[in-house]
């Protein structure tokens, strides 16, 4: 049995603490979704173009609770293109949010904290992360230690469609908050901007909470800003200016160490310069010759970058 997906500051008072703002995982998150492209392939991702539909995971209060958790089980292991088995779900006094036990099938066995027997709304949520664990086994992927292996699950749920059940749980009030997950809520948005703006979605539409429409926002704002970082053309004066003073130093003086913040590196001499940054859709590293206008291919998602090195 694995114990995942803690609950902060829950209203029936579970909490750990106050909410972590912001993206302070966001290099995880990066290295998860280029993980994940390596370990399914840019078609494999395309499978998950449709997200979770909000019928699927609707629980209302005069649902059967052992019933209407395994429905929404079910519908999640649809979702993940999981094989067809039936999924288990208790309820049981516990640390964390929920457990998974995670063996080859053909049951799913997924215990939720006895909270979520008067929370319902979120059941979907937490059943998300856990199924998503599920996935991650099949396949083999995981990333050492505990925490970061958790911020993959979080950041694989939220880009195969599931994760804006867990971000949608994030609520706050005078007198209390509540989150889900690993992530922050803006990286939780972040990750579902990317996936948005790969497949052509809305997801803020399913938002009942006004706290996940703003972290939605303001994620949206980041990956927007990852198509506007030089040598991509979109970027903006600023980031021109401070790339080519870049360059020219990496001309002069081969070998500069990158400074940190700055989303692109310099290899080679002044003879055979390349410029090395990431792609805006898989993360991936790609690396292109410093010669002016060029169009790069990256070699894991695909996505063709128009660049001005």
């Amino acid at each position: 049995m694995k114990d995942v997906n803690g609950v902060r500051d829950a209203p029936d008072g579970g909490g750990g603490g106050p909410v972590v703002r912001g993206f302070p995982h966001l290099d995880t998150v990066r290295s998860a979704i280029t993980a994940l492209y390596r370990r399914v392939s840019p078609d494999g991702v395309a499978r998950y173009a449709t997200s979770l539909v909000p019928a699927d995971a609707a629980f209302s209060d005069v649902d059967d609770l052992h019933l209407g958790a395994q429905r929404v089980a079910h519908a999640l292991v649809r979702h993940l293109l999981l094989p067809e088995a039936r999924v288990i779900v208790g309820f049981r006094p516990m640390e964390h949010a929920a457990a998974v036990e995670l063996t080859a099938g053909p049951e799913y066995f997924v215990e939720l904290n006895d909270r979520f027997r008067t929370h319902r709304r979120d059941i979907g949520a937490a059943l998300a992360h856990e199924i998503t664990h599920v996935l991650l086994h099949r396949l083999g992927l995981e990333f050492p230690g505990t925490g970061d292996n958790e911020i993959l699950t979080d950041t694989v749920t939220a880009y195969l469609g599931a994760g804006w059940l867990l971000l949608d749980a994030f609520r706050q009030d005078a007198d209390s908050s509540q989150k889900l997950g690993y992530l922050t809520p803006e990286e939780f948005g972040y990750v579902l901007a990317k996936r948005a703006l790969l497949f052509g979605e809305d997801p803020s539409v399913w938002f009942t909470s006004p706290q996940a429409y703003t972290a939605y926002t303001r994620g949206r704002e980041e990956a927007l800003r990852d198509l506007r970082r030089p040598p991509l053309t979109a970027a903006g004066w600023t980031g021109r200016h401070r790339y080519a003073k870049d360059r020219r130093r990496a001309r002069e003086r081969p070998g500069t160490h990158r400074e940190p913040g700055v989303p692109y590196a310099f290899e080679g001499d002044a003879a055979g310069l390349r410029v090395v940054f990431a792609c805006p859709t898989c993360c991936q590293r790609v690396r292109v010759p410093v010669r002016g206008r060029v169009r790069a291919r990256c070699g894991l998602c695909g996505t063709v970058l128009e660049c001005d090195t």
